[in-house]
């Protein structure tokens, strides 16, 4: 990118501070501008800038960068950021596949991330893909659309029934398991997980409401800890994958997996796209019209593999798993004082994934980093908790 524009805050700052995409809310511009940072945001219509766009924007002079999910941080943009003085970089997102840690611990560039603040916003877009589609939400939109009703059939659009099933979690960490409890409340589904470790919140969260029940009068609801992702592809009628994307959970849900699913079930991944072959999965779609599937993310975005967009049976949407207004201006904050916090020497916080001391508007945040990442390979200092100040 030869030239770009950009919307410059505090002009007279003392630290330069790149932001490659304007981001939601304005706290986290006041954040850094009471850091003393100059804060330039890219205003590129260009939806995923180049590394060559970045190391424009970064230039001969740049002390921190907030970046997105879906730009390439490696090697050549941390190199080029230490060139330019620079000592800070975040993720505006909690994952950072993105992002080559080694490189940055190579070039001294602490690497922040934005957790704590995406649990229930995509514990509820998992939710509503469940229902948009079990009940063919979705089909039944574009049928009205098109002007097709014309008027009430026996078997028009017949989808699952959720109350009472089994909705199974593959992953059961705080996004996972905020997504069964929203089932299991909800709809009163019982529940299978299969995780490396055992959630005994969650088991003990659907004991209780299982009680509960009970003592109304109704059915209790039930859990299961599975002894394998495929025991629960086998006996849920919903699945929900929650997993991290390593080398162990790429392609997880393939061919053979698919086939030991129930023929009307529901697949949802608001995780990450790779842990399903996308290829496997628009054939088993089209060969099992009653399977159906609800995705936030793709295997190989921003692209979705031939055919997946055509089928009646697939719900698809572009990653807005985070995108609720709370959530989306509270990773931005997140990022930003990430890099103030850096640039003005400060510790890391303690816990990362308890973040709302930083999101209040009313009070000033805590003098912390909120979440680095490689803090440790950098030898960064850690505060205390609060009770311990």
């Amino acid at each position: 990118m030869a030239a770009y524009s950009v919307q410059v805050f505090n002009a007279a700052g003392k630290f330069r501070v790149v932001s490659t995409k304007p981001m939601p809310g304005q706290q986290w511009i006041r954040a850094l501008v009471n850091a003393g940072c100059r804060v330039e945001v890219c205003t590129s219509q260009k939806t995923i800038l180049s590394v060559d766009d970045i190391l424009s924007l970064i230039g001969s002079k740049c002390d921190g960068v907030i970046g997105q999910l879906t730009e390439d941080w490696g090697e050549t943009l941390f190199s080029a950021l230490k060139k330019a003085g620079g000592t800070a970089f975040s993720n505006m997102a909690v994952g950072y596949n993105n992002v080559d840690v080694e490189a940055a611990n190579k070039y001294g560039i602490a690497v922040g991330n934005t957790p704590g603040v995406l649990t229930e916003t995509t514990a509820e877009l998992a939710a509503a893909l469940t229902l948009s589609a079990a009940r063919r939400v979705v089909e039944a939109d574009d049928f009205m659309r098109a002007g097709k009703y014309d008027g009430w059939l026996p078997n028009l659009f017949v989808g699952n029934l959720l109350k009472g099933q089994t909705v199974g979690i593959i992953g059961a960490g705080r996004i996972g398991s905020a997504y069964a409890r929203m089932m299991v409340e909800g709809f009163k589904m019982n529940v299978i997980y299969y995780d490396l470790y055992q959630s005994k919140f969650l088991e003990n969260f659907v004991t209780a409401y299982g009680n509960f029940l009970k003592s109304q009068g109704e059915t209790p609801v039930t859990w299961k800890r599975a002894s394998s992702p495929e025991e629960v592809l086998k006996e849920a009628d919903v699945v929900s994958l929650h997993p991290v994307l390593d080398k162990t959970t790429y392609h997880l849900i393939n061919t053979e997996r698919l086939a030991l699913m129930k023929k009307e079930a529901v697949l949802v991944n608001a995780s990450r796209g790779p842990v399903i072959d996308e290829e496997a999965l628009v054939k088993h779609l089209k060969a099992n019209p009653m399977f159906r599937v609800g995705l936030d993310v793709f295997e190989d975005e921003p692209y979705m593999k031939p055919g997946l967009g055509e089928l009646p049976n697939a719900v698809v949407v572009p990653h807005i798993a985070s995108a609720s207004k709370w959530t989306r201006e509270g990773m931005a904050t997140l990022a930003a004082l990430n890099v103030a916090g850096k640039l003005q020497g400060l510790p890391v916080w303690h816990n990362s994934n308890m973040v709302l001391p930083f999101l209040d508007e009313n009070v000033p945040p805590p003098k912390a980093c909120p979440s680095i990442v490689n803090a440790k390979a950098l030898g960064l200092q850690v505060a205390p908790p609060p009770s311990k100040l």
